[in-house]
């Protein structure tokens, strides 16, 4: 019998900034989206493992942030099997504080939720 989705739902403030992450795991793969103020599609990408490396392909290309969106979109490949979209609406530059942050939310909740 397959299993449940399972579904994270979680706001963030930084630097008087706020961030909405949602997760949503299934058993072959995830959709992670990330966004800055307004609930929004923003760029996307998608990933798979291959062996052990991570292939990826943008579906929207980001405007800003590509960079972040490929680093999490691999690292979520690197450890869960399947196909691993992220969707990243964030309209201003993320410092590395920022970056960091939002990484270690987001493997909290992979890590405690798979």
């Amino acid at each position: 019998m397959p299993s449940e989705s399972r579904f994270s739902k979680t706001v963030i403030d930084i630097d008087n900034r706020s961030f909405t992450i949602q997760v949503l795991l299934f058993d072959n793969g995830s959709f992670v989206s990330i966004t800055e103020g307004e609930d929004k599609i923003g760029g996307m990408l998608a990933s798979i493992r291959i062996n052990s490396v991570p292939v990826s392909n943008a579906i929207i290309p980001a405007r800003s942030e590509s960079i972040f969106l490929k680093l999490v979109s691999e690292w979520l490949s690197s450890i869960i099997k399947g196909i691993n979209i992220v969707s990243a609406f964030i309209p201003r530059e993320l410092d590395s504080k920022t970056t960091k942050t939002l990484m270690a939310k987001i493997k909290e909740i992979v890590e405690n939720d798979s």
